[in-house]
C-alpha cells in the first residue's frame, strides 16, 4: 500500500485576515465559514482570536519614529559643525599656501 504523507496547507496573511474578519462580523456561523473557505472551524476560531488580540497594536505609537526625529536633528547638527570645520580648514590651508 502506498501511503502518501499529507502536507499541511499554508495560508497567506491576507487570506487569514479575510477569513478572520468574516468571523468577527458574526454574519455567518463558523460552520458556514468553514464550508465557504474550506478551513476547519477551529482554525477560523484561532485566527479570529489572534486578530482580535493584535488589533490594539495597530494604533500603538511606533517606538522608532520618535527616536528617528532626534537622530535626524543630531545629524543636521553634526553636518553644520563639519561644514564650519571644513570651511575653516580651507581658509587656513589657502593662507598657508597648502591649497
Amino acid at each position: 500500500m502506498d501511503m502518501k504523507k499529507q502536507s499541511r496547507r499554508k495560508f497567506s496573511a491576507e487570506f487569514k485576515t479575510k477569513v478572520a474578519l468574516e468571523a468577527v462580523k458574526n454574519q455567518q456561523t463558523l460552520a458556514e465559514l468553514s464550508a465557504k473557505f474550506e478551513v476547519s472551524p477551529g482554525v477560523i476560531s484561532r485566527w479570529k482570536g489572534e486578530l482580535l488580540e493584535n488589533l490594539a497594536s495597530t494604533f500603538e505609537k511606533k517606538e522608532g519614529s520618535e527616536k528617528d526625529s532626534v537622530n535626524v536633528e543630531e545629524l543636521y547638527a553634526q553636518i553644520g559643525q563639519l561644514k564650519v570645520e571644513n570651511d575653516w580648514l580651507k581658509k587656513n590651508a589657502r593662507r598657508l599656501g597648502i591649497l
